[in-house]
């Protein structure tokens, strides 16, 4: 049973949790093969009895032998950030225990170490169940080892990209591509406009905030759900300090090509010819125009774009990444309820923006890329 304590205000708050068929697809697969943590199985069981109030979590509680703030936590984090993060909720709060100079020790070594086969990387959760089936202690939280982590400066799940692994031919050849084109002077009639795809859950209250008279604090209804999930195309040209946000509720080829469609009828109507920076994503092709079009639309507004792909595994190549990260953090982070306020908030966020011609110093080049990458070319020559 879980010994954190939340105020009573917090405890009061009540998440509904409505999955999909995709959804309950999923967490039944994963119920059934039965390969995932204990804390994660557990958390899928949480939600597929929570769904639609189908137990109440007092009954949850009693049939899964789990404390109702473990509950109150998976259901908050499904409805305000999706599955994924319901799933995978990991820091535990509460007092660190304290570790000996040997378990200090055997910490370390574990995060230098390399993480179990069939595995990419640690994660504190993986770290924290090596380390208890190796030492004396019988729990220790995610929580203290991040705190451990910090103070030794050690992050093992992460990995810089370019010590990743051997770099091809393919991957340079494009990864040079890219950096030559944003090397290139701003030019009005062939505008370099880089392009990708963000997701918003969009969370409402159950019922109305109740109205409150002036100089009162404002009374929110303790009751959340998600209404639907959004897709947020995004462009970004870094020369003219103008991005667009457009919300759609797909992204399928048809939506790629109206995006496609409005880069070149509205947004550069006079431009001969857009290069468009983007991933290799499988509607990011030509076909999708000729999908959502006649041939003769489709050939018309494609012999305006010329696409540039990034590499596989090198988001950070395109700029959009860094703006999408401005947008998620000044504009979306908060409950947005309806179609309606997201757009307008969208709009309101991308109109400032563009008056301030707000845009990204990209300083890495080929010069850089060669500098810093040496063993990565070397190994060119030899293969």
């Amino acid at each position: 049973m879980d010994s954190v304590n939340y105020s009573d205000n917090a405890m009061n708050i009540k998440y509904i949790v409505e999955l999909n068929e995709e959804e309950k697809n999923h967490l039944n697969k994963l119920l059934t093969k039965g390969k995932s943590s204990a804390r994660q199985l557990k958390r899928a069981n949480i939600l597929l009895m929570a769904d639609l109030r189908k137990y109440q979590d007092k009954d949850i509680s009693e049939i899964l032998n789990v404390g109702t703030a473990t509950i109150y936590r998976t259901k908050k984090k499904f409805v305000e950030y999706g599955l994924t993060e319901a799933l995978n909720e990991g820091a535990r709060p509460g007092m660190p225990r304290k570790f000996d100079a040997n378990q200090e020790a055997l910490l370390i070594a574990l995060a230098c170490s390399q993480p179990p086969e069939g595995l990419c990387r640690w994660t504190l959760n993986l770290i924290a169940d090596k380390f208890i089936s190796l030492s004396d202690m019988e729990v220790v939280s995610t929580e203290t080892i991040r705190r451990r982590f910090k103070e030794n400066d050690l992050k093992p799940w992460q990995k810089k990209m370019w010590c990743v692994g051997k770099m091809n031919a393919d991957y340079i050849a494009q990864m040079e591509h890219i950096l030559d084109l944003y090397a290139q002077p701003e030019n009005s009639m062939e505008p370099v406009v880089n392009f990708d795809e963000a997701m918003k859950q969009l969370v409402s209250d159950v019922n109305s905030p109740t109205a409150t008279k002036p100089g009162q604090v404002a009374r929110e209804d303790y009751e959340y759900k998600r209404v639907s999930v959004a897709n947020i195309f995004m462009f970004f040209d870094r020369h003219r300090g103008w991005r667009k946000a457009k919300a759609t509720q797909n992204k399928k080829a048809e939506d790629f090509a109206q995006c496609m469609k409005d880069l070149v009828d509205i947004h550069y109507p006079d431009a001969h010819k857009i290069h468009v920076v983007m991933d290799n994503y499988s509607t990011h092709k030509a076909g999708s125009l000729y999908k959502a079009f006649k041939p003769e639309e489709a050939l018309r507004i494609l012999k305006r774009l010329e696409f540039h792909y990034t590499p596989k595994h090198a988001s950070w190549l395109n700029m959009v990444e860094i703006e999408i990260g401005n947008m998620n953090q000044q504009c979306l982070d908060r409950r947005i309820p309806s179609w309606d306020q997201l757009h307008s908030e969208l709009a309101a966020w991308e109109a400032r923006k563009n008056e301030e011609r707000a845009t990204i110093n990209w300083m890495f080049n080929v010069d850089a890329a060669r500098k810093k990458l040496t063993r990565a070319y070397e190994q060119l020559n030899q293969s």
